[in-house]
């Protein structure tokens, strides 16, 4: 277990190592769907500025969690998905336990009602983080999309609010 000696609101000074980290876990072809971290612009139009933190330990990143609307209704205001990525040096070690703990606290405050994430199967980390963190499986979208040629399947989680 690592101990986090941070946990701060990510902004834009860190983008560089939240980058990093980012790109690890798109190279791993476990996190993400995506082929290429996107520039900072255009993650933070996409992204809650509220609920979203990066760990730091001995003044290193190692870690980051953040959270984007699922849609642009009004009806849906209080629902977005959830982004966690540890650094691939402190994975198994506590770090996305205490991200998600921040974020599901500070989305709470934010009147956020719904979270929801979109795991690969093969993600043990992730797949076991959620339940751990009152997020029920709610199903499984079978070949979903292609990555490299490989039909994917997902995995959904949510967790329900008890404060709102």
């Amino acid at each position: 277990m690592i101990f986090i000696r941070k946990i701060k609101k990510l902004k834009e000074e860190h983008w560089c190592e939240v980058a990093i980290i980012y790109k690890d876990g798109i190279d791993t072809k476990k996190a993400t769907f995506r082929a290429r971290v996107p520039k900072w612009n255009d993650w933070n139009e996409n992204h809650h500025t509220h609920s979203r933190f990066v760990a730091i330990d001995n003044d290193e990143i190692i870690g980051w969690c953040a959270i984007a609307p699922v849609s642009k209704r009004e009806a849906y205001k209080g629902v977005a998905e959830v982004s966690v990525y540890v650094s691939l040096d402190s994975s198994d070690k506590g770090v996305g336990g205490e991200l998600i703990k921040k974020l599901i606290k500070s989305s709470e405050e934010n009147g956020i009602w719904t979270l929801y994430a979109s795991l690969f199967p093969e993600n043990i980390g992730s797949v076991k983080l959620y339940p751990k963190n009152e997020f029920r499986l709610i199903g499984v979208r079978e070949k979903i999309a292609e990555q490299d040629c490989v039909w994917r399947d997902t995995v959904l989680y949510e967790r329900r609010s008890k404060k709102l």
